[in-house]
């Protein structure tokens, strides 16, 4: 079934949390913080794959979520990256704003990308608040929420040949010649 139009919503993913956490071995009694900060959530973005001719496979999958960022955790290390969601369309795509029907992006050649939605930034981590007042500060912070949006995506039909001509000057009879098509023919102007 060919399908040139289609509505989605994107869920980008949600930035990890910070973590509290302080360094502790045998001989270093207080050893300071060491909470490491959030995972980056993912970002959904729309990819040109010329191999596809429809928005079928987007039409029947509606909702894209892309991963949650991981949190950080002790010894300053840095939470997991969400995954990114890739949407693959066909050359000729165009991206509008579900809401305001403002056009984001137009997608032609093979290998442009648009990113719909960005992920939220991980929170810091509580080594990111200590200072000269407060050495071991108890608070980190949380990740940053992803951007969320509904889309309507429309596929342009680009055409590889076109025939111009006079009424009855035989572009019908080219057209049948040439191709498989069977288009009216008839003695008379504007037959087809």
């Amino acid at each position: 079934m060919f399908i040139d139009i289609t509505t989605i919503e994107l869920w980008a993913g949600d930035g990890g949390r910070g973590a509290v956490s302080f360094r502790r071995e045998k001989f270093v009694p207080k050893g300071g913080p060491d909470g490491g900060d959030g995972g980056d959530g993912g970002s959904c973005f729309f990819i040109v794959d010329p191999n596809l001719r429809t928005l079928a496979d987007i039409r029947y999958h509606s909702i894209y979520k892309a991963g949650r960022g991981g949190p950080g955790g002790k010894n300053n290390r840095h939470g997991k990256n969400g995954e990114n969601r890739k949407i693959a369309v066909p050359p000729g795509t165009i991206v509008k704003n579900k809401n305001s029907n403002t056009v984001l992006a137009d997608l032609v050649k093979d290998g442009d990308k648009f990113i719909a939605c960005r992920g939220g930034r991980g929170g810091k981590g509580n080594n990111h608040f200590k200072s000269s007042q407060n050495q071991s500060p108890r608070k980190a912070q949380p990740g940053k929420n992803g951007d969320k949006g509904i889309f309507q995506i429309e596929l342009k039909l680009l055409a590889d040949v076109g025939l111009v001509g006079l009424p009855n000057s035989g572009k019908s009879t080219l057209l049948s010649v040439l191709s498989n098509a069977n288009p009216k023919i008839g003695n008379y102007p504007f037959t087809t």
